[in-house]
């Protein structure tokens, strides 16, 4: 198309703010063909984050390379047998099948361990070979000093947010950690969350769950997601309790650094 043919959009200089579709101009009263053909390419790949299959040894491999997870990965499977299956009965996705359960059982420890993390494919399998092992490393780096239990990590496919409760419960965990791909937007396909829950057990609603969401290269980066999720896995093994009466009264990651090198400049000026 000529690109004297589209009227440009007043509002062109504020798309450098934000990854939104606006101000693409138009052509008569319909959209340029590019605008229209990078709409359709996003709307493509959502599609197929949503229906794309984990690669589970890979997912093994990565996790394998930070060290302080240890080595031990369980692969488990929902009570979904197939990904339209998950789809269609989104409570399927939130119970594990009997083969998983009696993996499990076989696995608990005799005393109760502090944290068990279990990673799901979620709406977006992309999401989780992405950013499952980066996040975690970072989380690793701020947990190791601190001397936490864990279990062993579950790689759950087909799995929806809730069914981190039966794998913490059976592994008899105080805390469970879920990671999980997010429904994919037409600029974030590749978005992963992060749900963590005291106490777990079957049956629990998501007031007893805190989130943090849109992890990714272009949003909330490893660190600061990590930063955060210390923050909420203290207070909640501090205070026993998760969900809406944990708040995160984090600082600013990047705030708290700049006073953190300001102080002592601060000081000798005093």
């Amino acid at each position: 198309m000529d690109r004297k043919t589209v009227i440009p959009n007043p509002w062109q200089a504020l798309r450098q703010f934000t990854p939104a579709r606006i101000a693409l101009g138009r052509s008569g009263v319909s959209l340029p063909t590019k605008a229209q053909l990078d709409f359709q390419l996003a709307h493509a790949g959502a599609r197929d984050a949503v229906h794309r299959a984990l690669d589970v040894a890979a997912l093994q491999e990565a996790l394998g390379q930070v060290s302080a997870l240890g080595s031990t990965c369980i692969a488990l499977h929902s009570a979904a047998d197939s990904r339209d299956r998950y789809l269609q009965r989104p409570d399927l996705g939130r119970r594990l099948d009997a083969a998983s359960v009696q993996t499990l059982t076989g696995l608990a420890a005799a005393d109760a361990v502090d944290l068990a993390i279990v990673i799901a494919d979620g709406l977006s399998a992309l999401a989780i070979e992405r950013h499952a092992a980066p996040l975690l490393r970072s989380l690793m780096q701020r947990l190791a000093p601190e001397n936490w239990s864990l279990a062993p990590i579950a790689i759950v496919c087909q799995g929806r947010v809730a069914i981190g409760d039966e794998v913490g419960q059976l592994l008899s965990a105080k805390m469970v950690l879920v990671l999980i791909g997010e429904r994919p937007g037409l600029s974030s396909p590749d978005s992963m969350g992060l749900y963590l829950t005291w106490a777990p057990r079957v049956g629990l609603t998501d007031q007893r769950r805190n989130c943090i969401s849109n992890v990714r290269a272009a949003g909330l980066s490893y660190e600061e997601a990590a930063y955060k999720l210390h923050y909420l896995m203290s207070q909640a093994h501090q205070r026993q309790l998760s969900g809406v009466e944990l708040k995160d009264e984090t600082p600013d990651l990047k705030d708290g650094l700049k006073n953190a090198l300001e102080a002592p400049l601060r000081r000798f000026q005093l």
